[in-house]
């Protein structure tokens, strides 16, 4: 069968894995000072921190609508046997909700809740495709994505806590105190919602490295296919020493760098990084 994986933009996939998996990517809403731009088209994430950092006001998302998912599906369901589309989790934007709706018009578009972001969700994404890719079909990898998605470990070490402040997730003492402190906390993404879980404390790089470390020393309930380094704009020498951990704690077939686009950088801001895998 000839099945279209599709997505919306919050999977952060590089442009490489999009064509490598013959992915559809379609645009989330970023809205600065009022006016919407397209996600990774008409907006990127240093267009979002040089606004920030001149003094202007955080950045927002917004979800697509159910007539933009529905003039997106009507000519795919037509040119493919079937289209998958995989959505950012339900709990942090209304995109799956409408993308259930725009569907319910064709018989031929299953919609799948990630219940992730990110490359989180990027994961579910490229499994879908490979599935695809190998002759499964369209109820075999709907059935075996709403499997893997509980399955899917993601989680971000945020070096300050100025993005999500001004974004109104946490109070200016908090920020304030975490900034004084050098606190550095790890955001989770459980259950489909994100949480705040340890607060490692010191040096940005020396706080990834013990990240890192803690998420991967002596697991044995890893699949070991591939890992995600997804980051906002920091340090190459950072991003080398993660990769450098990874390698000391585990054997992946692929470590995959990727730039986190403007979702998860409108809301955590600079020196942000994360390791995502796949649990078995």
């Amino acid at each position: 069968m000839n099945i279209k994986i599709t997505a919306d933009s919050t999977c952060d996939l590089s442009p490489e894995l999009v064509e490598k998996y013959n992915i559809d990517i379609l645009p989330l809403y970023i809205i600065k000072d009022g006016t919407a731009y397209k996600d990774m088209k008409d907006i990127v994430p240093e267009d979002i921190f040089t606004h920030v950092a001149s003094g202007g006001a955080i950045t927002t998302t917004s979800a697509i609508n159910v007539d933009d998912y529905t003039e997106y599906f009507r000519p795919l369901s037509e040119q493919y046997d079937a289209v998958i589309h995989i959505n950012i989790s339900a709990e942090f934007s209304s995109c799956n909700q409408n993308a259930n709706i725009a569907a319910e018009e064709f018989d031929n578009v299953y919609v799948i809740d990630s219940r992730n972001l990110s490359t989180g969700s990027g994961h579910v994404v490229v499994e879908a495709a490979i599935m695809a890719q190998n002759g499964a079909t369209p109820e075999e990898i709907a059935d075996a994505m709403k499997t893997l998605v509980n399955k899917v470990e993601a989680s971000f070490v945020v070096d300050k806590l100025d993005y999500l402040r001004k974004g109104g997730r946490c109070s200016a003492l908090a920020a304030l105190g975490a900034n004084i402190l050098s606190l550095r906390p790890c955001i989770e993404v459980r259950n489909g919602k994100m949480g705040v879980g340890k607060k490692y404390r010191g040096k940005f790089d020396a706080c990834i490295e013990k990240y890192v470390t803690e998420r991967l020393e002596g697991r044995t309930d890893i699949v070991t296919d591939r890992i995600f380094i997804t980051h906002t704009p920091c340090d190459k020498k950072i991003v080398d020493a993660v990769r450098k951990t990874i390698k000391k704690h585990m054997q992946f077939t692929e470590i995959i760098e990727t730039n986190a686009g403007c979702t998860v950088s409108s809301h955590c801001g600079p020196n942000t990084l994360g390791i995502l895998f796949i649990r078995k």
